[in-house]
């Protein structure tokens, strides 16, 4: 068939990469001049199963309260004249209960899990390289009651077979190295052996040549205006640089998923949670960290790839704003700098800030809905990077009418 893959994200690309692999005519449109120039630009890089966790669960909604007048939380909401915001804001507020917290999470954890395997496969039959590392995340707690509660909720996950140890401040050390000098001001930490790191843009850049080179077609600089459809299926994709037509159409445009399907009458529930990161180059004369983790207590991420080192802080809910608020960055730097003193050329850091797409319930969204050539793989979060491959195996198998080989219960379109 000819399909063509609207965003040329980490989502839409691994989905093209899995759709030429099955003998498609495959075509990318996006609006960037390049792949990944989104949100997969410069996210945190983590790929963490381990980390699956649901963001709607109890104790959210006071944490969500209490930033409208603070600004040190890491979870924040800036309330806007916006009917999306408050439609998706209440049913996000009713997955925030300990049931739906838990079916959710291992939703999350089903997906990620299953993608860091599709992941390792095409590694291994491709070569690529984007500055990869297994060596774990540290999930860092700066308190005895934090640390307690992080052990507790991870226990949901390891009764699915996630390995997890638990580390005090001297374990903490001895994998992060650079954290020595913090000795007792953090309580410990949950290490996730399994979980690893790499460059999302990178990784998609590189994907993307690999794909070109197979005869996936880019269509860049192209803004989408409307899909058209014709009663029960998309006639074409009218864009800034004409119609585009295809057998089928796969709908990959992370946050911008749900503006595009609303012409079309499709109600995506999808909207926008901001993250900030900051990337500081390291040269042999710093001493900065070797591999990756959060600091849960700041809501902060670092992870080392290859000569620089990517952090990444807090997810504000504030519709479209892609502002970079001097204070932000500045507030990230000195708890950079806190972190690792030393790690890193921190007065020369490249600032970024990019669009989670969310769901209320965390989890991506699969399928078609009212049309029947039109499929749905958006939707996934802070988890874009960690799903991605699993998410577009997926979304071929369902095209190519294949046994996905794992649950989707929850995940697929119902419309």
């Amino acid at each position: 068939m000819k399909i063509i893959v609207l965003g040329g994200g980490v989502i839409g690309v691994t989905t093209a990469w899995f759709l030429s692999r099955d003998g498609h005519d495959v075509t990318v449109i996006d609006r960037e001049e390049a792949v990944a120039d989104g949100t997969s630009f410069a996210n945190a890089g983590l790929l963490s199963p381990g980390h699956a966790f649901a963001w709607a669960r109890p104790g959210v909604p006071a944490t969500l309260l209490r930033s409208f007048w603070r600004d040190d939380t890491g979870l924040r909401l800036r309330p806007r004249l916006d009917p999306d915001m408050w439609s998706w804001g209440l049913k996000f507020l009713a997955q925030c209960t300990h049931g739906r917290a838990r079916v959710n999470s291992l939703r999350k954890l089903r997906i990620s899990a299953y993608s860091q395997d599709v992941l390792h496969d095409l590694i291994a039959d491709t070569g690529i390289a984007f500055d990869p590392d297994r060596g774990g995340i540290l999930y860092l707690h700066r308190d005895a009651a934090a640390l307690d509660r992080g052990i507790a909720e991870m226990r949901l996950l390891v009764d699915e077979g996630v390995r997890m140890e638990v580390l005090d401040a001297q374990g903490c050390a001895r994998v992060e190295p650079a954290l020595a000098h913090l000795g007792a001001s953090i309580a410990g930490a949950v290490y996730c052996p399994d979980d690893e790191h790499g460059d999302c843009n990178k990784f998609t850049r590189a994907l993307g040549d690999l794909a070109a080179g197979a005869g996936v077609t880019f269509q860049f600089n192209t803004t989408i205006q409307e899909i058209e459809a014709d009663g029960a299926s998309v006639a074409r994709v009218r864009t800034d640089k004409g119609n585009f037509t295809a057998d089928a159409y796969v709908m990959a445009l992370g946050p911008q998923s749900p503006l595009v399907a609303r012409g079309l009458g499709v109600k995506l529930p999808i909207y926008p949670v901001k993250g900030y990161s900051m990337t500081f180059p390291v040269t042999s004369s710093h001493q900065g960290p070797i591999g990756s983790g959060v600091d849960e207590g700041l809501l902060m991420a670092w992870s080392r790839l290859g000569d620089r080192l990517r952090l990444t802080s807090t997810a504000e809910i504030a519709g479209y704003d892609l502002s970079r608020p001097p204070a932000q960055y500045a507030a990230m730097r000195r708890a950079a700098e806190a972190l690792f003193p030393g790690g890193a050329d921190f007065d020369h850091g490249e600032v970024w800030c990019g669009l989670r797409p969310l769901t209320p319930e965390g989890t991506p969204i699969f399928g078609r809905g009212r049309h029947e050539n039109l499929w749905f793989n958006t939707g996934h979060g802070s988890m874009g990077w960690t799903m991605a491959c699993g998410s577009a195996r997926v979304t071929a198998d369902l095209i190519a009418g294949r046994d996905a080989g794992i649950d989707l219960t929850g995940m697929v379109l119902t419309e």
